[in-house]
């Protein structure tokens, strides 16, 4: 199977969880001056943060897609994984926004990143295994020490939440930070 059936309906439930992030930023009622919009900046900046953690794994999903060739069961299997984990990302991001001060929705947001983390690295494996060891993605994404860290960092969030939920949050955020630049191992191969 080519990866083309695969791709466009990755991007069209990565399209409806964006969507379905942006309406749950709710215009206010209680006015129309920018002091009506200060209780929803916790809202709006949760929805950034998971509208840019939304972009990296589409960013990079359609770098991986481009470097393979074919797809089986198995990497379809592991691809509708990785959709699970980030059709979660709406729920977790209105949570935290709404109550970015309790402990249970912070690690809970950290939680879900850092099994979308898994669920991708899952399908790296298994789009390897498809295209073989010697392939240009194997070697590309190498022992993926970056993949790897991020979900280590996911779990250090998730842990100290439960001290300070700032910390977690900066966690979260630093993880977004190291995948904002684009993953240049697969173009450069």
């Amino acid at each position: 199977m080519t990866t083309t059936r695969m791709e466009a309906f990755s991007d069209g439930v990565l399209a409806i969880i964006i969507t379905i992030m942006v309406l749950e930023l709710k215009v206010p009622h209680n006015g129309f001056t920018l002091q009506a919009l200060q209780p929803l900046i916790p809202v709006f900046l949760s929805y950034v943060l998971s509208f840019i953690y939304v972009g990296i794994y589409w960013n990079n999903h359609h770098h991986l897609l481009h470097a393979v060739k074919h797809v089986n069961g198995k990497v379809l299997w592991c691809n509708l994984h990785l959709l699970f984990w980030l059709s979660l990302i709406p729920f977790t991001t209105s949570w935290v926004g709404e109550h970015y001060k309790e402990v249970i929705p912070i690690a809970s947001y950290g939680f879900v990143l850092m099994m979308a983390g898994v669920a991708y690295y899952c399908l790296v494996l298994a789009l390897i295994k498809v295209e073989g060891r010697d392939s240009a993605i194997a070697k590309s994404i190498g022992n993926d020490f970056k993949g790897k860290i991020s979900v280590v960092f996911c779990i250090i969030g998730i842990s100290l939440s439960f001290i300070n939920t700032w910390i977690g949050i900066v966690c979260y955020i630093i993880v977004a930070c190291v995948w904002f630049v684009p993953d240049n191992r697969i173009e450069k191969n």
